[in-house]
């Protein structure tokens, strides 16, 4: 009987294949898979400069002492020379001279007849006007290079005769640059430009943000699809925090609550032992995660003292297929 049975199913199979025509598969239909590289951005580690608290040992008296009177004149000549920063050996890149940005310092500039020196200001940053002391010896244009977010503009300068000086305002949608220009004879600056600390520590800033965020919004690293446990079952009531999904990996017990689980009461988790007694264990929650640094054959999370609200976690034991089909 059993063999005539497999003749039979064995006759509808064969039956079935000569009846039924597949369509051709389009081979255009099918698109490789590419790997995915995870971006990783560590938290950089920022280093500020120490300011010492002054402490009630560290005070001392200060000594009562007459500034002498300064000329209004002196005073403005004294300001611009402190504000002024000169071109430096170590400030070379190439043939441009990169200055550090600072709010309210004056840069100079040196220039020479039949030469233009270029004035490159931030990538993305948009001039708004050009101001120049002296427009009739100095002949001042701008620029843009490149397009759309690498966009960049620069700011043309070039002296009519040596032995001149002016000043130069630049206003863009970011910020304001202030500039003194001399000419000489005999050498220029080809080009210079800045570096923006501020806009540095910004950006370190926003990536430690993002990396904090991310670190928060893991459950953890090293995990493989391949090495997953996802055979657990859930019994008992059924309430609004009941979980989502139980997996394991080997060593730790996930357990993904449903999203709004932040807002509402979390319930503990008990382990349950081989004797069916309840146990509290140690777990981490990361995000709506419950995260169990151990596994476990039976857990239940409980809510309330008297009537309390169950959710029974039961791990499914994987059995072989002949134990599927013959039992035991």
């Amino acid at each position: 009987m059993f063999r005539f049975i497999l003749a039979t199913s064995a006759l509808a199979l064969t039956t079935a294949c000569a009846t039924t025509e597949l369509e051709p598969i389009d081979s255009g239909a099918f698109v490789a898979a590419m790997p995915l590289e995870n971006e990783t951005e560590y938290p950089a580690r920022i280093i500020e400069t120490a300011v010492p608290l002054p402490l009630p040992g560290q005070m001392k008296a200060i000594e009562t002492v007459s500034s002498p009177r300064v000329s209004p004149r002196q005073a403005i000549e004294e300001g611009r020379t402190s504000a002024l920063i000169e071109p430096s050996v170590d400030g070379y890149v190439n043939a441009i001279q990169v200055y550090p940005y600072t709010e309210g310092a004056l840069y100079r500039l040196y220039a020479s007849p039949g030469q233009v020196s270029d004035v490159a200001l931030q990538p993305g940053e948009e001039l708004v006007s050009v101001s120049a002391g002296d427009t009739v010896r100095w002949v001042v244009g701008d620029t843009v290079s490149g397009s759309g977010n690498t966009a960049r503009a620069h700011v043309l300068v070039k002296p009519i005769s040596s032995g001149i000086r002016t000043n130069l305002m630049i206003a863009t949608d970011r910020r304001t640059y202030h500039l003194e220009l001399e000419s000489v004879e005999g050498g220029y600056m080809a080009a210079l430009s800045w570096r923006y600390p501020a806009d540095e520590l910004a950006g370190l800033t926003a990536r430690n943000e993002r990396a904090v965020a991310r670190e928060a919004g893991s459950i953890g690293s090293g995990l493989t699809l391949e090495g997953l446990n996802f055979d657990y079952r859930m019994s008992g009531d059924s309430p609004a925090w009941k979980p989502v999904r139980v997996f394991d990996d080997g060593r730790q017990v996930f357990i993904q609550m449903p999203d709004n689980i932040m807002a509402t009461d979390m319930p503990p988790l008990f382990v349950l032992g081989e004797d069916g007694d309840a146990e509290l264990v140690n777990y981490r929650v990361r995000s709506n995660y419950y995260v169990v640094d151990r596994l476990f054959r039976a857990a239940e999370l409980r809510l309330g003292e008297r009537n309390q609200t169950v959710v029974r976690i039961s791990r499914h034991e994987r059995r072989s297929p002949l134990a599927a089909i013959f039992g035991g």
